[in-house]
């Protein structure tokens, strides 16, 4: 009954376009589900990243493949009005440059491209707890902050992942994840990673240069149209890196430092599979904007998290129907919407479709 309970509740999710409530759900139902049903499923047993891999696990192996991209990013759930609690706090936006009041969601999102579909899903997720606290001596107040990095978390949700025997290739991150550990990481366990740089990265042209510590910032450095070997600072295997040269949307020119430890990789595939980053993008974009992932007003943490896995197991079923309609999910809430004012509005007294 549970399982039955929490489908319904993620199709709410996928039909509401306002705050999403258990009274909301149950007044839905007539009340044939009572609100206390539905309170006790968000406030019972945390469902989070095992319970995760068993809904998506049948999907994965249909879809699976050796050339996969397993895609680390996160994301903040606004919540500016909420009390503060352990999940609900004040996160860096790190793409944004601003402090945000909210819940961080970190995923590990899989994308599987074969020549019947592209499938394109979270395998994993961990929502940022700040448990820690500790005095922040330069800005005289107290703070949170989490136990573990993100980073670490994401060396866990990579080893997870391997442990589920998950076929993939390549690991993709932008610069905030691209640290010297995690290149030894992931290099360790046989994968490809590719990773954004910042500018600012030294490297050296030759294993000579480095042992001699002639190390060059990359935006002061003379590249090629190819890719290149080269040595990081305090790494000590070399890497290939490109630069890669594009058009932004206001029409300027744009550019991204790009690593591998693949040394057999061409600029065609560091565009091509860098490219398939921006899917986590778009999820975050459905998650926020289709799943209804922002709009419960549940207080405690236990609630908010079943509720973030609800709205991340609405995406998935709006991914399954992708697949099988060949249309987006944007497309999909719009036809759900439509659909649910064409009922509206049957009601009507006089009213004639």
């Amino acid at each position: 009954m549970e399982g039955e309970l929490i489908d319904l509740y993620s199709d709410y999710l996928l039909c509401s376009s306002r705050q999403t409530t258990a009274t909301g759900l149950s007044k839905l139902t007539g009340e044939l589900v009572s609100h206390d049903r539905i309170t006790r499923l968000l406030s019972g047993e945390t469902m989070d990243s095992k319970t995760l891999w068993l809904k998506v696990k049948k999907l994965v192996r249909i879809h699976e493949n050796d050339k996969a991209c397993l895609i680390f990013d996160d994301t903040i759930i606004e919540k500016q009005y909420m009390d503060e609690n352990d999940i609900v706090c004040w996160h860096w936006d790190h793409q944004d440059g601003r402090n945000v009041k909210g819940i961080n969601l970190l995923t590990a999102f899989y994308t599987a491209v074969n020549k019947e579909a592209a499938i394109r899903i979270p395998l994993g997720y961990e929502i940022i707890a700040k448990t820690e606290r500790y005095f922040d001596e330069k800005e005289e107040k107290e703070k949170r902050r989490s136990p573990k990095t993100k980073n670490e978390l994401m060396q866990e949700m990579i080893n997870a992942q391997i442990t589920n025997r998950v076929k993939f290739r390549y690991i993709l991150a932008d610069s905030w994840f691209s640290s010297n550990e995690n290149m030894k990481f992931i290099n360790k366990r046989r994968k490809a990673f590719i990773f954004e740089l910042k500018e600012n990265r030294l490297v050296a042209d030759s294993e000579q240069d480095k042992k001699g510590d002639r190390f060059e910032r990359l935006d002061q450095k003379k590249l090629g149209k190819k890719p290149t070997m080269v040595w990081l600072k305090d790494l000590s295997m070399p890497v290939m890196l490109y630069k890669q040269v594009f058009i932004n949307k206001d029409g300027s020119d744009g550019t991204r430092y790009l690593v591998t430890n693949d040394s057999a990789m061409t600029k065609g595939q560091f565009e091509t599979l860098y490219k398939r980053r921006w899917g986590v993008e778009e999820y975050h974009k459905s998650l926020k904007q289709n799943a209804s992932i922002g709009s419960s007003p549940a207080h405690t943490e236990r609630t908010q998290s079943n509720h973030i896995f609800s709205a991340i197991y609405a995406y998935i079923k709006l991914e399954k129907i992708k697949l099988e309609r060949k249309v987006n999910h944007f497309a999909l809430k719009l036809l759900i919407y439509t659909e649910s004012l064409k009922t509206a509005m049957a009601l009507i007294p006089g009213y004639v479709c």
